[in-house]
């Protein structure tokens, strides 16, 4: 990881509203955690425009509070190509997100993008599912997915 530049992090989603506000909350708790808060930069989008200037979705919000967490100041956006140019990682929560967004990429950026559950290594899966349909066992579900997920994010800039 650069001493001099902070790395910056772009979580998507469909909506901006579930998965990828809480992975941006997730993923700035425990680098503030770390004492490594100042050392990225982190915002959240959807491939969608359904929920822009929304806050996160009730659930997304209590699942995180619960575990001390706090998405209040968080609201949705839709992701733009210049996004691109803004961010080191563009880390998609699922294939048809993923490939919108490979759509839009620019070929010279290709490599900033990737499934966000890549990075979580004891997962034998690669997705993280939708939970806005379901109940809230699904919020804390893919909760311990996105901070699994985080954690590896963060080993692997550390380890840069």
């Amino acid at each position: 990881m650069s001493k001099n530049k902070k790395t910056s992090v772009l979580f998507v989603c469909m909506g901006n509203i579930c998965r990828s506000p809480t992975a941006e909350g997730i993923f700035r708790h425990l680098a503030a955690e770390k004492n490594l808060a100042d050392l990225f930069i982190t915002d959240s989008a959807g491939t969608h425009a359904y929920h822009v200037g929304e806050p996160p979705d009730h659930r997304a919000q209590e699942t995180a509070q619960a575990r001390g967490i706090d998405l209040s100041d968080l609201k949705g956006r839709k992701v733009t190509v210049a996004d691109f140019d803004k961010f080191d990682y563009i880390l998609a929560m699922d294939k048809d997100n993923y490939a919108i967004l490979d759509e839009m990429c620019p070929p010279e950026r290709k490599g900033q993008l990737k499934l966000f559950l890549d990075f979580a290594e004891d997962l034998d899966v690669d997705e993280v599912p939708d939970p806005y349909y379901g109940g809230t066992k699904g919020f804390e579900k893919v909760f311990d997915m996105l901070e699994q997920a985080s954690r590896g994010l963060i080993a692997h800039i550390q380890n840069k």
